[in-house]
């Protein structure tokens, strides 16, 4: 069973969405994201993982059906207030001009911001916090240009834990990173205590979602093939049938997780050898 912590949900309602000229059409008839501590949306190239987590933040509204935080529909909330309680990081940011740590980290307050917009005390500790919890308070005053991606990636997720959400979205946040820093955001993000937001993260990591998160949702060509935990979700037959068939599942040597890895041969050169 899914550990399931009393949060506020995300909540799906026969959603739809297509893009012209696409093949598949994203359709996620019932969905609940935000009561595991992490969950990671999972699936080959193209299938709408980050369709999925756009229309989740209110970005993108669906063709037909609806989204709603906390039982508002999205579309009917300011964006202000969809901030103040949900944070979405894309994979892609716009170029940022070479700001400091501290300065990335305060931009998540923008949400909370009154009167003329200075920031108070209350918004100056919910940056001290946001860079203590993902290690950068003595790089603050390190500008962008000086980090590595690593920390890059890590000064950003500051900046959205900053805004104290309930909820946090990430798209590919381990994107472009070694092994080694790759592991470092993931553990980052699932050690978050009880008090800090659910996490919600798309990937192409499938081994780090397995290694890492609560919960794992395998999309494919738009649909929702498994929802579990990683032990529920990553069998030899789904992971097959999602991935192909050079694909093998196997136990991390360390958790006795489920991983996945690729065959050096494919199903037809498998076959021609043993002809």
């Amino acid at each position: 069973m899914i550990d399931s912590l009393n949060k506020a949900t995300l909540t799906f309602e026969g959603v739809r969405f297509a893009y012209e000229g696409r093949a598949w059409a994203l359709g996620i008839p019932k969905l609940s994201l935000g009561r595991e501590r992490m969950t990671c949306i999972v699936g080959p190239n193209g299938s709408g993982k980050s369709t999925l987590l756009r229309i989740a933040a209110g970005i993108l509204p669906p063709l037909q059906g609806a989204v709603r935080l906390w039982d508002q529909p999205l579309p009917f909330m300011s964006r202000r207030a969809i901030a103040q309680r949900l944070a979405f990081l894309p994979q892609e940011t716009p170029p940022l001009f070479d700001y400091t740590v501290e300065d990335i980290a305060q931009m998540g307050r923008y949400a909370h911001l009154h009167g003329v917009g200075q920031l108070t005390d209350r918004d100056f500790l919910a940056v001290e916090h946001a860079l203590s919890a993902v290690e950068m308070a003595e790089m603050r005053n390190r500008p962008l240009s000086h980090l590595s991606g690593g920390e890059r990636r890590r000064a950003l997720i500051a900046s959205v834990l900053a805004q104290e959400p309930d909820l946090l979205l990430l798209d590919e946040p381990t994107a472009s990173l070694d092994i080694h820093h790759a592991a470092a955001v993931m553990r980052l993000l699932s050690g978050f205590k009880e008090d800090r937001p659910s996490v919600v993260v798309v990937t192409h990591d499938m081994n780090l979602a397995a290694l890492f998160s609560t919960r794992l949702l395998l999309l494919v060509n738009g649909q929702i093939q498994a929802d579990g935990t990683p032990s529920e979700v990553i069998h030899t037959a789904v992971i097959q049938q999602a991935y192909g068939e050079h694909m093998l599942v196997m136990e991390h040597p360390e958790t006795g997780s489920p991983m996945m890895v690729a065959l050096r041969q494919d199903a037809r050169e498998r076959s021609a050898c043993h002809a």
